[in-house]
């Protein structure tokens, strides 16, 4: 491999690590082995029973259903603004308020990031419900259905009352008990009873199956109602799919037996205002198929945009009772169905469809399942919940797109009876991958139950952040026009033929699909478990490179008109689904990202690092050109010819409100890296000349880098000599870390330790007492750096990447110990579990709730993964097994050092860099 930065001299200066760090390492270590629950206890001090459940497992986020939350924060404002920050972003303020009137109010169109209307934080989410790109439910750690993405990457955030679990106990042929599983009081539907006590129950996710325990106070029966949704890795089919399953396992421990019944109740619709629209009806339905049949009852939601069918559905067997009520009026006592169930455990079941709703009225239906339970026995009852949309169009409504399900089962938008008998009949196979696949993590008692918590957890976001999974029309050019034969992609690229194509948002309030700068750190979740998914965004990527758009607009930062898109240039995002996304891209219009330093390098480093992982060798090839275009595209940054690239005396990359003058440790490594592994794969595809040209480029770029920035301890911020540039950021070896994640940058080099040191010293241990993770910025003196509105917020997904880094270059404690802080401060202290936010700050405020940067996680999975000693095999099987077949033979192994020459460990006195096999 290409083994890259230190970028300079070794001095041996490496700082003393302050006392207090080497203690609480100590005590970390302890902590580590005694466990490491005391967070977890506190989201259960008020679980009042002994109960633990059915099959619940030990790993995972638990909380009990009566926690409150003591800090209420609130979302970041322009109240927030420092009055420095607010003066010198007033002309910003002013064009956004323009545009943001002409959006909302002309328009009447939802602004790409709305900062007058950010979503208030609401402490009550849990696992979404359904696979990829198929829109998800999401249902709340107490058991509420309380946000809706079925219209791809437009939210809706409502709580369905109506929508609840209700129990019924029958004991001799009496029901003895009767309670709606949830501790909801409402001012409707009095008629049910409401209220369980919800120190009698808690929630247990580990994504993406999630249980919650209800004791039934003095009936001594526990019901533990398991959910379970599609989504494994590796599966391109199963997972795609808009379904979940919920199995209530019952266990009766009285001395007599007792007969059970779940009653499900839904709302067709999702609390918004076209649940009133009229047209809407409901069918009770049955499917056999391979010996296996169920029932249930199917809501048709018939709006005139993306109409769907909402579907309830249990399996038969020989002592289930299913019975189900057609249409109710959810509104009102509702005391009529609820006086049906408790008669008899069981519905009226009426034949026939329902009328269609009049303009005004909604309409909701039932399915309850009944089975005997023995004394001191158990039994289980199993729902399914899918929801069929196969045909969606987003906000401009110029195109119709096919989901990637539809592949399976359709598009006549009749699929919801079979998407329930497959889910009903394959989810415990689904359950089997699932174990498969975490288990070997779950059993490593080297790794803290947080760790494991966070890492499953928040992989919820590859599914519910607006993601969309489509088939590639028959008509489309993924090319960008530049064909293959002149050096571009193909047409139809085959990986996005059989895989789709795959889209997911910034963050459920940044609405912009494929953020290609904060995908750089999201993506090592796709590459490791979906790397099918990975390549083919990668090749529209690609393809918008080669592209332009030459469409002049404003930029709210400047206040200048530029090009929506320049060719050979990575784009910022592919769309907005509230317009055509892939279509018109650079949704993102605050800064010209055309200028920005960091996208194009972020392609060159996942185009390597995806390789590396999948060593698919057409894609290689394939991508070459485009690597090289945007490195040509990147080279006019180097404006005085040191091999090494300038920062433009703006916000001119990831870090878009915290301004980079000159050359800077983030940009600067990145382009380093990037150039490292250029000479890597100029080697790989035999261009000798391009191996030459980088390599020189190289060795001048890394003395610059070292020059320039390096101050003994750290590099600083920036090279402008401004009071500021010498802070420490958090983020300075995102190169080095993911020519780690490749492959390359092996070998103890004791300035990216030193450095990293200094991080953890400083912008860890200094910060908020080392609990909250690290800050951006801080200074050498160990106070945050408050020059911007970023700098002194802390960014999950660079401290989860950040931490990676540390655990390459053998730092694991103080690597978990970095990360750690980030999951207790969100997922224990702030409730803002499946809501991840990007940023916090140390009090008061976050910033942009359900963020895609943190799945970042799983690059600190990668590094243990491949930081073992190399005579052990890697603890876990995360990384690819679906590679692609060797489909070219040109591809060769690059040799050590100059052709017929054997390089150095050290090529000069000043450049730490070897190349090697």
């Amino acid at each position: 491999g290409i083994h890259c930065p230190s970028f300079g001299i070794d001095t041996g200066q490496v700082p003393v690590r302050k006392k207090s760090s080497l203690s609480f390492l100590s005590d970390y270590r302890l902590n580590m082995e005694s466990g490491d629950n005391s967070s977890t206890a506190e989201l259960m001090s008020r679980y009042v029973s002994l109960e633990l459940g059915y099959g619940v497992p030990k790993d995972g986020w638990r909380i009990c259903l009566a926690h409150e939350f003591k800090e209420k924060r609130k979302p970041f404002q322009a109240k927030d603004v420092s009055l420095s920050n607010i003066v010198e972003h007033i002309g910003l303020g002013v064009r956004y308020l323009k545009w943001w009137y002409k959006k909302t109010q002309i328009e009447k169109k939802a602004p790409f990031i709305d900062m007058f209307r950010a979503i208030p934080l609401r402490q009550i989410y849990g696992a979404p419900l359904g696979g990829i790109g198929g829109g998800t439910i999401t249902r709340g750690w107490r058991g509420e259905f309380c946000r809706w993405q079925l219209n791809p990457g437009m939210y809706h955030y409502k709580t369905v009352i109506a929508n609840q679990f209700t129990v019924c106990l029958r004991r001799g042929g009496q029901t003895v008990y009767q309670q709606v599983l949830s501790v909801e009081r409402p001012p409707t539907l009095q008629g049910w009873n409401w209220g369980y006590c919800g120190e009698y129950a808690f929630y247990h996710a580990l994504y993406p199956r999630a249980w919650t325990v209800y004791p039934l106070p003095g009936q001594n029966v526990t019901l533990t109602c398991r959910q379970v949704s599609p989504v494994i890795p590796h599966d391109y089919q199963d997972s795609s799919l808009p379904v979940a399953v919920f199995v209530w396992d019952i266990e009766n421990k009285n001395d007599y037996p007792l007969d059970v019944s779940i009653m499900l109740t839904m709302v067709n619709g999702s609390g918004h205002k076209d649940d009133k629209s009229g047209g809407h009806w409901n069918e009770p339905f049955h499917l056999e198929k391979a010996g296996e049949s169920v029932s249930g009852v199917l809501l048709h939601h018939c709006t005139t945009v993306n109409p769907y069918t909402l579907c309830m559905a249990a399996r038969e067997q020989s002592d289930r009772e299913i019975s189900h009520q057609t249409a109710f009026s959810p509104k009102g006592t509702c005391g009529v169905l609820w006086g049906d169930l408790i008669a008899d455990g069981r519905l009226d079941s009426p034949t026939g469809s329902s009328p269609p709703t009049q303009k005004g009225e909604k309409v909701a239906a039932a399915l309850a399942v009944g089975c005997p339970v023995p004394a001191q026995g158990h039994n289980d009852l199993e729902f399914s919940l899918a929801w069929d949309m196969p045909n969606i169009t987003f906000g401009s409504r110029e195109r119709e797109h096919v989901r990637r399900y539809t592949r399976f089962f359709g598009t006549k938008a009749d699929a919801a009876p079979s998407l329930s008998h497959h889910a009903l009949t394959h989810y415990r196979l689904w359950e089997r991958s699932i174990e498969e696949w975490q288990r070997p993590i779950l059993q490593d008692s080297s790794l803290p139950s947080w760790y494991k918590s966070a890492l499953f957890n928040e992989l919820y976001f590859v599914v519910d952040g607006g993601t969309v999974w489509t088939e590639l029309p028959e008509d489309s050019d993924v090319s960008g026009g530049l064909r293959s034969e002149d050096g571009g992609l193909p047409a139809q690229p085959a990986i996005i033929k059989e895989y789709g194509r795959f889209a997911y948002l910034e963050g459920q309030e940044y609405r912009m699909y494929n953020t290609y700068d904060v995908h750089f750190y999201a993506s090592f979740a796709l590459i490791m478990l979906w790397p099918k998914l990975a390549l083919s965004l990668q090749y529209d990527i690609a393809g918008s490179v080669v592209s332009c758009d030459p469409t002049e607009r404003l930029h709210l930062m400047s206040g200048r008109n530029s090009p929506v898109k320049v060719k050979n240039v990575v784009p910022h995002d592919i769309g907005d689904p509230d317009d055509e996304p892939w279509q018109r891209v650079n949704a993102y219009l605050i800064h010209d990202t055309a200028d920005w330093k960091d996208l194009n390098l972020k392609f060159v480093l996942q185009v390597y690092r995806d390789f590396h992982l999948t060593q698919d060798t057409q894609y290689l090839q394939d991508m070459w050109p485009i690597c090289q275009a945007v490195m040509e595209s990147e080279m006019k940054f180097d404006t005085d010819g040191d091999g090494l690239i300038e920062n433009s005396g703006y916000a001119d990359q990831t870090y878009d409100g915290w301004t980079a003058t000159g050359p800077s440790a983030y940009c600067g490594g990145l382009w380093l890296a990037s150039v490292c592994v250029m000479c890597k794969m100029a080697r790989l595809v035999n261009n000798e000349a391009a191996f030459h040209r980088f390599r020189d480029i190289l060795d001048r770029g890394s003395a610059a880098f070292d020059k320039l920035l390096w101050n003994g301890q750290y590099y600083n911020y920036d090279s402008s000599g401004q009071d500021l540039s010498n802070s420490v950021m958090s983020d300075q070896c995102a190169g080095q870390w993911f020519l780690r994640a490749s492959g390359l940058g092996d070998g103890q080099f004791q300035k990216i330790c030193s450095a990293l040191k200094s991080v953890f010293d400083l912008n860890v241990m200094s910060f908020a007492g080392g609990q909250m993770g690290a800050v951006n910025g801080m200074r050498p003196e160990g106070v945050p750096d408050h020059s911007s509105v970023q700098s002194d917020e802390v960014w999950i997904g660079v401290v989860y990447g950040l931490a990676a880094i540390m655990i390459h270059e053998g730092m694991l404690e103080e690597g978990l110990r970095t990360a750690e802080g980030c999951y207790r401060t969100v997922w224990e202290r702030l409730g803002m579990a499946f809501q991840t936010p990007e940023a916090y700050c140390e009090k008061g405020i976050y910033r942009s709730l359900a963020y895609m940067r943190p799945l970042s996680i799983w690059a600190m999975q990668l590094a243990l993964d491949t930081s073992q000693p190399r005579d052990q095999a890697p603890k876990t099987t995360t990384t690819p097994t679906d590679q692609a077949p060797q489909t070219t033979t040109t591809i060769q192994t690059a040799t050590e050092g100059e052709p017929g020459q054997k390089a150095s460990t050290n090529l000069s006195l000043s450049l730490k860099i070897r190349i090697c096999s």
